[in-house]
């Protein structure tokens, strides 16, 4: 019998667990494990706060939330709280910068004067040209709210011209829109009833209507995700409390499956297989008619060729014939590796229905998930919060740019590296530049802090993984000592102790931080090759080098294939520690010796579970999110419900939003219960090498585990 083999020792993988009479759960009695690495996370965790602190300290996010004026003062913001958006003067010099996109990266801080505005301009204007007149009442013709603040139109005696070309009042300005806090020409309708030979007084002959649209396209596509997002929150805001009864929906029917799954596993699981078997049979009687239909063909691979017509290839009959044959093989070995491990299958449903009524006796863990959620929502928000400080971090620096080099003496003037105070800036300082402006750079890099930016956002990434996979980690472990404690109780549920969840999340956090820490910190520095795998492979696409992209593909592949497996062993290591209090390693060992011994019943019970478990996912997300798009696209119509479709601007948001929830919901039940069913597999592996069956030992496996292996207790006093 191949129970039998797999039940020898086996001195390749390790010896089996021997008997331990004192042993009958979870091991109350332990000691902290790998206490360095345990104060190595202290230390990086302690550092990760004073890097927030400092990046606090020395940085400043309204630099890339709020938009600012020539002056460098923030727009929205005290004292200009009340003007919430910049109006450019003259939007060309910004289109028409030598870089749009390191312009808008900078705050848009192109070379025009800017000021700070309640609201943008809506309409077309343009200076009256009687301004140009000696003597004009320039107050009639310029507007006072949109000059520079610092300046009076009522007691300047400069003339029109000068005050152009100091521009220290605009003379014109287009429909505008808000777009992040930016005026930016709107090209609406409104340009679409100005005839297109309009010029603009003031400015060049080619200055027209048609120039600025043009001009200013492509600036206004990369912030016009602004309007879109109004209409996305909107449509949240009125159907929220729909999106969350979807969610809520998605919750129950989660629950009710974990839950039915200790009645319906077999036929789920049996349905599940033989729908399988079955597709592949109609898979090799449509070949066979294929082939059949095509006996009378000519066509051969010889005459066809290379083509990139599939439908081509499909015209053959040794297609098919291929295809026959592939499907063929494939479903004899179904159905021979079915006959033989059908005892492995019935062991891997028997362990999903123990599983089914663990979680329905300890309801808590479902609840779990919660928390861990939490700690993950604090870690991203932490990293998300000082990645912002840290790229804010640095007072900014002005430099004094010319607006128009081509007039006399600028190019000599202003060299480009001279510095400048915006709230001090005047052009008359520039007597033979007066075009100069006092224009927003970067931001300072002097000083300690600020040289190493970037070494402390490789720093932030590097903590903020190591504290997510220690989060996920510690969930694990404390899912894996609740349901241990489950299943190493005699009777249950009697033996079951009190609280074993929250015992076993304490006993985590009191002895085996490190521990979780250094299986986190492993995984941890995988991922972060990855990420410099991928950051490497960014670079190098450019340079087309086809033997480098094949050695960063092959290492990206080893690479994947590494943290799954690490994954994956972490994953039964801390099961291991939640049961027995060892290290990370002894753990890690122990679990995977103890997974070889037995590796057929581990790729079984791996696949049945991860196939039924997908069903899972699939009827919870599907079914939602079928539901919500029948709701949302106005396709269902619930009696007493007002809700209409035509009223949202993109119904399928709030589907988006439903199914994504739902997914997340899924997820979240759906591991507790894979964990539960891992924790109960390692369990029943080391039940069966400790025990016999005999009074002395007997077994605490399920009656329905010992009816599959054919094993009962020669006292069974369980129920």
């Amino acid at each position: 019998m191949g129970g039998k083999k797999e039940e020898q020792d086996s001195s390749e993988y390790g010896e089996p667990a021997a008997y331990d009479p004192t042993f009958n759960g979870p091991i109350h009695n332990r000691s902290c494990t790998d206490i360095i690495c345990c104060v190595l996370f202290m230390l990086v965790v302690t550092g990760y706060l004073v890097v927030g602190i400092l990046a606090w300290l020395y940085g400043d996010p309204r630099h890339v939330l709020y938009p600012r004026n020539s002056t460098g003062m923030f727009c929205g913001v005290s004292p200009n709280q009340d003007k919430p958006n910049v109006f450019y003067f003259n939007i060309l010099n910004c289109a028409t910068a030598t870089n749009i996109m390191a312009a808008a990266l900078n705050g848009l801080q192109c070379p025009t004067t800017q000021i700070c505005v309640s609201s943008c301009p809506s309409n077309f204007w343009a200076l009256n040209p009687l301004a140009y007149l000696p003597n004009a009442d320039l107050t009639k013709f310029f507007q006072q709210d949109l000059c520079v603040p610092s300046f009076n139109l009522s007691t300047t005696s400069l003339t029109a011209t000068q005050i152009i070309n100091k521009e220290l009042c605009p003379s014109f300005y287009t429909p505008t829109t808000a777009v992040l806090g930016r005026c930016l020409p709107s090209l609406g309708p409104e340009y679409n009833n100005v005839p297109s030979n309009f010029s603009l007084p003031g400015m060049s002959n080619n200055a027209t209507v048609n120039v600025i649209k043009n001009a200013t396209s492509d600036l206004v596509s990369s912030f016009n995700a602004r309007d879109v997002g109004v209409r996305i929150f909107a449509d949240f805001a009125s159907t929220w409390q729909w999106i969350v009864l979807g969610l809520v929906i998605a919750m129950v029917v989660s629950l009710l499956f974990l839950l039915l799954l200790r009645f319906l596993a077999a036929i789920l699981i049996w349905i599940l297989i033989l729908g399988v078997l079955a597709v592949g049979a109609f898979g090799i009687w449509y070949c066979y008619r294929e082939y059949a239909m095509l006996a009378n063909s000519t066509v051969t691979y010889n005459n066809v060729g290379f083509s990139t017509n599939v439908d081509v290839y499909l015209q053959i009959r040794d297609t098919w014939l291929a295809f026959l044959i592939l499907l063929s093989v494939a479903e004899a070995v179904l159905l021979l590796t079915l006959i033989f491990l059908r005892t492995r299958i019935l062991i891997a449903i028997a362990l999903i229905r123990e599983s089914s009524k663990a979680v329905s006796y300890m309801m808590t863990t479902l609840i779990y998930p919660l928390v861990s959620f939490v700690f993950l929502v604090v870690c991203v928000s932490y990293w998300g919060i000082t990645a912002l400080y840290l790229a804010t971090s640095g007072a900014p620096v002005y430099n004094v740019v010319a607006l128009n080099m081509s007039q006399s003496d600028c190019s000599t003037v202003i060299t480009g590296n001279q510095t400048c105070d915006p709230l001090a800036f005047n052009s008359s300082m520039y007597p033979s530049c007066p075009s100069a402006r006092c224009v927003f750079i970067k931001y300072n890099k002097d000083g300690l802090f600020q040289r190493n930016l970037f070494n402390l956002q490789i720093y932030n990434v590097f903590a903020f993984l190591w504290c997510v996979n220690f989060v996920i980690a510690l969930g694990q472990c404390t899912l894996a000592g609740a349901f241990a404690s489950y299943y190493w109780a005699f009777h249950k549920p009697s033996d079951i102790p009190t609280c074993p969840l929250a015992s076993s999340f304490m006993r985590a956090l009191r002895y085996h931080v490190g521990s979780l820490a250094f299986g986190a910190l492993i995984l941890t520095i995988v991922q972060i090759i990855r990420i410099i795998l991928e950051y490497i492979d960014h670079k190098c696409r450019a340079a087309q080098n086809c033997c480098v992209r094949f050695i960063l593909c092959c290492l990206k592949c080893c690479f994947w294939c590494l943290e799954k497996f690490i994954k994956f062993l972490n994953r039964n290591a801390y099961i291991m520690i939640a049961i027995y209090g060892k290290n990370f390693c002894v753990s890690a060992k122990n679990a995977f010796l103890l997974l070889m011994r037995n590796i057929i019943r581990v790729v079984v019970l791996d696949k049945v579970t991860d196939l039924l478990l997908f069903f899972g996912r699939l009827l919870v997300v599907g079914g939602v999110g079928v539901l919500a798009f029948y709701f949302f696209s106005g396709r269902l119509v619930i009696p007493g419900v007002s809700f209409t479709a035509s009223a949202l601007n993109y119904y399928w948001m709030p589907i988006i939003a439903v199914v994504f929830g739902a997914y997340l919901i899924a997820h979240g039940f759906f591991s507790v219960y894979n964990m539960c069913v891992d924790t109960l597999f390692l369990c029943f592996l080391e039940d069966l090498e400790r025990n016999d069956g005999s009074a002395e030992k007997p077994y605490y496996m399920s009656k329905s585990l010992m009816k599959i292996l054919n094993k009962k207790n020669k006292q069974p006093n369980k129920q």
